[in-house]
């Protein structure tokens, strides 16, 4: 792959994932804490969404966003993973095979995701709607912060 498609993909993949971090958390937020009072604060404004309008949105970003990683995949081996083997950041580089585990655990998951948040909400899949969210929202942000930091340190070294 040529460097500036590498570049717009990685660039493309960046933004994806802040576009999946802000909905998952904002679902995450309104899942499961309960009603908003009358008088309500910023705070309680954030988590009184509706948020069964994100789940569609979410699964799209996550698949989308694994589906370019993905591509991405083959740049990283031969061009990040190296700096990080030769500078021995053992830690970082297990970090992002951790990373990649979860981002399959997590398309393996979307199915699920997608039948608790189906409307009309079933009360009876409340449990499970908030667990998958919260255990989404665990995976997106850990891919997240380690995508991130692993940008990071490439560019120091490199």
């Amino acid at each position: 792959m040529g460097d500036s498609l590498t570049a717009g993909l990685l660039i493309l993949h960046s933004l994806l994932a802040v576009a999946l971090l802000g909905a998952i958390t904002h679902q995450a937020v309104a899942v499961k804490l309960g009603p908003v009072p009358a008088k309500a604060s910023f705070a309680a404004r954030y988590r009184s969404v509706d948020a069964s309008a994100y789940a569609g949105a979410i699964v799209l970003l996550f698949a989308v966003g694994t589906a370019i990683g993905a591509l991405l995949y083959p740049s990283y081996r031969t061009i990040a993973r190296p700096v990080l083997e030769l500078n021995g950041l053992r830690a970082a580089n297990g970090a992002f095979e951790i990373k990649e585990h979860l981002s399959a655990l997590g398309v393996l998951m979307l199915p699920a995701y997608w039948a608790a948040w189906r409307r009309p909400l079933d009360a009876e899949y409340a449990t499970a709607r908030a667990a998958l969210t919260w255990l989404l929202a665990a995976i997106v942000w850990w891919n997240f912060v380690v995508g991130d930091v692993l940008t990071n340190i490439k560019g120091l070294f490199h």
